[in-house]
């Protein structure tokens, strides 16, 4: 498979139906910056035979049509959208913020995250809630949305057992990343907080809270705003 030096792309099939348009191989702004373009003008010029776009820190997955498309004929006409990225706009995204309390019942693992980089809890707080997060994609279930980069001194490896069930809202750190949890599902990220707010609610127009580019902000609350807000 060829590889399009001009703009840092490379095409990779993932199976006889799908295929990897990667951006470089690193979690980096200008990689997030150019799937973004790429999935906006093909959200906006839609390829015939193209029926799925799944974005990624650093790469677009397309599902298509094998009695209309194959790898090949794909890639030509994706050559012709990378040359026009350069030119492409996008919004700078929203600033949002994920009121959280940590800790206690809402953050099972803050202690134990603390003891692991030899800090306080107060200070696991007070970085994970220093930090402007990007949403470089949404996954997983729908409304989970990976959010980088958590500061180096909180970068955490995940649990070693998988929680067969996570409390809707719980706000988790695994490696470099951050997130809330929409949903009561299985996981195995550290959770250090929760959070009140509905992070996927189908009865909304916009039906996600966060979307991809956007801006997210954690701030601290206590148990009692936080009981007030899940009751409002």
């Amino acid at each position: 498979m060829q590889t399009f030096t001009s703009d840092a792309a490379r095409f990779q099939p993932a199976s006889d139906q799908t295929l990897l348009v990667y951006f470089g191989q690193q979690i980096t702004i200008g990689a997030h910056q150019r799937v973004r373009k790429l999935l906006r003008l093909l959200e906006r010029e839609p390829i015939a035979g193209v029926h799925n776009l799944n974005p990624a820190y650093c790469s677009i997955l397309l599902t298509f049509d094998a009695l209309r498309l194959n790898h090949a004929d794909l890639e030509e006409i994706l050559r012709a959208y990378l040359d026009r990225l350069d030119a492409m706009r996008i919004s700078e995204g929203r600033e949002r913020k994920i009121p959280t309390c940590y800790g206690g019942e809402f953050g099972p693992d803050l202690d134990e995250v603390a003891s692991l980089h030899g800090i306080a809890p107060s200070q696991v707080i007070e970085l994970h809630a220093s930090v402007s997060y990007v949403v470089y994609f949404l996954g997983f279930v729908p409304g989970f949305a990976y959010l980088g980069e958590l500061p180096a001194a909180l970068a955490t490896p995940r649990l070693d057992s998988p929680r067969r069930s996570t409390p809707p809202g719980s706000v988790g750190i695994a490696d470099n990343q951050t997130g809330v949890y929409p949903f009561a599902t299985p996981g195995g990220w550290r959770l250090i907080g929760r959070t009140p707010l509905a992070m996927f609610r189908p009865d909304r127009k916009a039906m996600s809270f966060l979307s991809i580019g956007d801006r997210v902000r954690f701030t601290p609350i206590s148990a009692a705003r936080f009981s007030a807000m899940e009751r409002a």
